[in-house]
């Protein structure tokens, strides 16, 4: 008899110890945190880990060469280059590009990534260099152009972005279809799995450029909202050099020029760079 209640008692230790480690190992978003290299770290592995899309022209995405290109390309070049390394580009999609940094895959996060409150909550965004709010694509036939007209339809989202936050926060009746990935997204909406896709303005107008039966009936939704590189929280280090060559970078007009480079080609006469480009961290 006493030895099997010192069993059991044995076995509660055992099982209080296992629930002690998985609360401790885990962070106040439920994921565990690995350490962030430091900038002397970075410097001898000789590169910086840079999360981007790979999927979303003209921001980040992989050319027919197996290289990647985009806005969001052009300003990880440059970072690596000032802290005197080269870039290794990951991979992400919207909703794991806060992971990515909390278990430390990554150093930075320059996946399009939208400033919001619950996002700070998780990472650190140095200062902006793109101003953006929430648009709708629809076909033309059949273009959406009041949020009213979804009732009743199938709104394609992707996941982790600030559009399904904003769908399902204001407009928990309309029926949202997700997607991990952008391209499978509007892959889905060509098909006519859903009437139409919310992301940012900047995305489904370059998409609609390029895919001419479509057209962005809905421009601008919610509040306006800022892009920004992300950090690991906590990592004031790193976080401190980029704001600082962010800064620098705004002396040079070096987001007007990434523009010109990269979305320009894309939205032509459409839209004006000192809409959508922030310089120097300044947001006008």
């Amino acid at each position: 008899m006493k030895l099997t209640k010192k069993i059991f008692a044995l076995l509660a230790l055992v099982f209080a110890l296992v629930a002690v480690t998985a609360c401790s190992s885990n962070s106040s978003s439920g994921k565990s945190t690995a350490k962030a290299r430091t900038i002397e770290e970075i410097k001898k592995s000789g590169e910086l880990r840079i999360a981007v899309f790979a999927d979303k022209k003209p921001f980040g995405y992989v050319d027919n060469k197996g290289a990647y290109q985009g806005y969001d390309i052009g300003l990880g070049n440059r970072l690596a280059k000032d802290l005197g390394v080269k870039p290794k580009y990951v991979s992400v999609d919207a909703a794991n590009r806060a992971e990515f940094l909390i278990s430390n895959k990554v150093d930075i996060t320059l996946a399009n990534f939208t400033v919001t409150d619950e996002r700070k909550k998780q990472v650190d965004f140095a200062l902006p260099y793109m101003k953006v709010s929430i648009g709708v694509v629809s076909p033309k036939d059949k273009v959406i152009k009041d949020v009213k007209e979804l009732e009743g339809k199938t709104l394609i989202v992707t996941k982790g972005t600030t559009a399904e936050t904003y769908f399902e926060k204001n407009y928990p009746n309309i029926k949202l279809q997700k997607y991990d990935q952008y391209s499978d997204a509007y892959q889905a909406l060509l098909d006519g799995r859903g009437d139409a896709f919310s992301t940012d303005n900047t995305e489904v107008l370059a998409w609609a450029l390029e895919n001419k039966g479509y057209e962005v009936g809905i421009t601008s939704l919610g509040d306006p909202d800022t892009i920004a590189p992300a950090v690991q929280k906590g990592n004031k280090e790193l976080l401190d050099f980029i704001n600082k060559d962010i800064k620098k970078l705004g002396e040079e007009n070096f987001f007007h020029k990434d523009y010109e480079k990269t979305l320009h080609p894309t939205y032509g006469d459409a839209a004006k760079a000192d809409d959508l480009v922030v310089e120097g961290g300044q947001v006008k």
